[in-house]
């Protein structure tokens, strides 16, 4: 007996545990998954540095609709704090006389992707504030038309001086400052941040269980991983065509416009009825129907799913990667990471919980006022 017990105090301090612990009947802190991790700081590039003033200008430029084609389409358009910063439809809103083509994602957390758009078009937030400003089905913006319109704003006048010390506004300048108020809108103390961060309570019970199917048998984190639970990659899931190509004529304008602008020969202009994806910027045939792997922080908010908004809900989304993901016209190039996975439906539900752990509370922010325009100074000698 007095061997055995022995034997027992010794496991107990191998294992690292106290032994006036264990008396006292406190338990070791719970094992938390190696594949998944918190989120820290929020990155900021060397040459745009992050200053509360420059936050503040580029929250004001997020909101303002002359930066774009018609001074009607701020950014704030597609991506609306009360909806997930995201839009709420299959796809995107478009400019006026246009539909876009693709879901748009929210831009919460993004400061921490090292590319941006389901395709990874732009390598930076500043690249992405561009290309989305001036986009045929976005903001179709001009950069010398809106860099006028912010000289006739005397308070853009004196705020980029302050922030960047020039006498007028630059589009590049502006860019900057809405990718800086962009990098500002992180979310980093949801439940699944505290459980990481040692609190065993910010989880439920069916969140741990959760827990334990997206590191196990239902396989998320092959690609969903790290603290942004996203390998940034590129897959084909097999997700369905976008529906509304089949009835909407205006979508289907806009579809081939895209097909065009992007570059497709004549036949695949013609063939082709979906989004060929990471195709357009590598041109292989290999990457037809690929789009990156998106972060699943902050997506409570953010229905409905996938590059084409084509699965309405969470529960969806668990019961396509269950089926084994689905089939599109590039099928061809599915991932074999995907298969069947036999979750019954107290395991899916269970998934469901904790990909909601990812989530905090809602991030909310009310319009800004914005500054009016004025005549420009006259010139004196």
């Amino acid at each position: 007996m007095m061997t055995t017990f022995k034997k027992t105090i010794g496991a107990i301090a191998l294992a690292g545990v106290s032994i006036v612990a264990v008396a006292a009947g406190v338990q070791a802190a719970e094992k938390r998954p190696t594949e998944l991790a918190p989120l820290g700081e929020p990155p900021a590039p060397p040459d745009n540095p992050t200053t509360p003033e420059k936050v503040e200008l580029g929250k004001l430029l997020f909101f303002d609709p002359r930066l774009s084609g018609n001074s009607a389409m701020p950014c704030s358009a597609c991506h609306l704090p009360e909806l997930g910063w995201d839009f709420p439809d299959k796809i995107s809103l478009g400019y006026p006389g246009t539909t876009h083509w693709r879901n748009s994602p929210t831009i919460v957390n993004t400061a921490y992707y090292g590319n941006y758009f389901w395709t990874g078009v732009s390598k930076s937030l500043e690249a992405e504030a561009r290309t989305a400003a001036r986009g045929g089905v976005a903001g179709n913006g001009e950069d010398d038309m809106m860099e006028a319109r912010l000289a006739f704003i005397p308070e853009y006048r004196k705020r980029f001086n302050e922030v960047f010390g020039t006498e007028y506004p630059s589009i590049r300048d502006a860019y900057m400052a809405i990718a800086a108020f962009e990098r500002s809108l992180v979310q980093r103390d949801t439940p699944f941040d505290k459980y990481m961060l040692g609190d065993d309570k910010a989880l439920t019970k069916q969140q741990k269980r959760g827990m334990e199917l997206f590191t196990g048998k239902a396989e998320c984190s092959t690609c969903h991983n790290g603290a942004l639970v996203t390998d940034q990659k590129y897959y084909n899931l097999g997700v369905p065509g976008y529906d509304g190509w089949e009835t909407d004529e205006l979508a289907q304008i806009t579809f081939r416009f895209e097909l065009l602008a992007k570059g497709s020969t004549e036949e695949k202009y013609r063939k082709w009825k979906d989004d060929p994806g990471l195709y357009f910027v590598t041109k292989e045939k290999a990457d037809l129907g690929k789009f990156r792997v998106p972060s699943l922080r902050y997506t409570k908010y953010t229905a409905p799913y996938m590059h084409n908004g084509m699965l309405e809900t969470l529960e969806d989304v668990v019961e396509f990667y269950n089926q084994g993901g689905g089939t599109n016209e590039f099928s061809k190039n599915k991932t074999k990471l995907l298969k069947p996975l036999g979750l019954s439906k107290k395991e899916k539900a269970d998934l469901v919980a904790f990909v909601e752990s990812f989530t905090g509370e809602r991030l909310l922010m009310e319009t800004p006022e914005l500054p009016e325009y004025a005549p420009l100074p006259a010139v004196t000698n």
